[in-house]
């Protein structure tokens, strides 16, 4: 009896069993499945970078080169990144219909599955700023006021206070900003698409950028206010000046004309 005893498992030996499974399934799964779901995320990596890599033969590489070194039709785009490409082709600057002191916003030709493709295949060329995240580009929960600041400091003097743009040296301009998608508002800060100043993160914080965008969208959309009075077109002194020249200096015509028109002596011949 006392040996019978002795060979009794423990009451707590089946738990302990049980645990010891899970844990070697757990572990299992842990070294099998994470390694299987970066393996297919290479791979995806891999094919948008191979048809990337064709489309950018056929539209791009007579001017940039065949492996993005550059030519003396267009510059070098290793390590622009791949939100540098998303902005140009995402706004169908590219590809560019001919050369010239600015490169217009016109028509996009490519699907946006297309254009990670392109972005994918520049950015293995190099590295450089990546495309950013809705959250990043989001004017949710921004400040506005902020950004109006921020805005008027780095951004105005070409842009316009409101973002309907300007005049710019050599034939160049700064675009109007009004339609803008938050996503290539970011882009154009981070990357410095043709004459404009690129601002990255460590210049212009995230949060910065962010504050931007929201005022552009705010100053631009339909619920604006206009302290002011009538805002003409949000363009600035030009317009003002040309009003008051037309209208002001018009009203002033008319009523001296009048003026003298009545007068005693006008009455009298």
């Amino acid at each position: 009896m006392k040996k019978l005893s002795a060979r009794r498992r423990h009451p707590l030996a089946a738990v302990v069993v049980l645990l010891l499974a899970l844990a070697a399934t757990g572990g299992l799964y842990a070294a099998f499945a994470p390694a299987s779901k970066a393996q297919a995320d290479d791979t995806a990596q891999s094919l948008a970078i191979d048809e990337g890599k064709k489309l950018y033969s056929v539209g791009c590489a007579s001017c940039h080169g065949t492996g993005g070194q550059g030519t003396s039709d267009g510059p070098q785009l290793v390590g622009v990144g791949s939100a540098a490409v998303d902005f140009q082709v995402g706004t169908g600057r590219m590809p560019a219909q001919q050369p010239g002191a600015q490169v217009p916003k016109k028509k996009v030709i490519y699907s946006q599955a297309e254009i990670d493709q392109l972005a994918a295949y520049v950015a293995s060329l190099g590295a450089g700023p990546a495309v950013p995240t809705k959250s990043q580009v989001s004017p949710e929960g921004a400040d506005i006021a902020k950004g109006g600041d921020l805005f008027r400091t780095n951004c105005a003097q070409c842009h316009n206070f409101t973002g309907r743009g300007g005049a710019l040296t050599n034939g160049k301009y700064a675009p109007n900003l009004e339609g803008v998608s938050p996503k290539h508002l970011y882009e154009a800060m981070l990357t410095g698409p043709q004459s404009m100043p690129s601002f990255p993160d460590s210049t212009m914080p995230e949060q910065q950028k962010r504050d931007i965008i929201a005022y552009v969208k705010t100053v631009n959309s339909s619920e604006a206010e206009s302290p002011g009075g009538l805002a003409l077109g949000g363009l600035g002194p030009v317009s003002e000046g040309l009003f008051g020249w037309i209208f002001g200096l018009g009203g002033l015509i008319a009523v001296a004309i009048w003026v003298a028109a009545h007068t005693a002596k006008a009455k009298k011949s």
